[in-house]
């Protein structure tokens, strides 16, 4: 594990999730810990790309859903 403070923490997880853990584990020589942390912080990656997506995308025009269908049905789509 990095130099980085922990925190201990319980967390419930699903039987054969944590078999298979365990078993990502062994076959990787990483902690069930330092799986989940990973898993973690990739997750909370994906949110921060997404949260800069839609900053990026703030002042982009919007269109209505009735508009769209309009539009598509106008062009022959629907």
């Amino acid at each position: 594990m990095a130099d980085v403070a922990t925190k201990r923490s319980t967390v419930y997880l699903d039987e054969k999730l944590h078999r298979a853990l365990k078993l990502k584990s062994v076959e990787t020589t990483n902690t069930i810990s330092d799986l989940i942390n990973e898993a973690v912080r990739d997750a909370l990656k994906e949110d921060l790309a997404d949260l800069r997506a839609c900053e990026e995308r703030a002042n982009s025009p919007t269109i209505s859903y009735e508009a769209m269908l309009k539009s598509l049905k106008l062009d022959g789509k629907l």
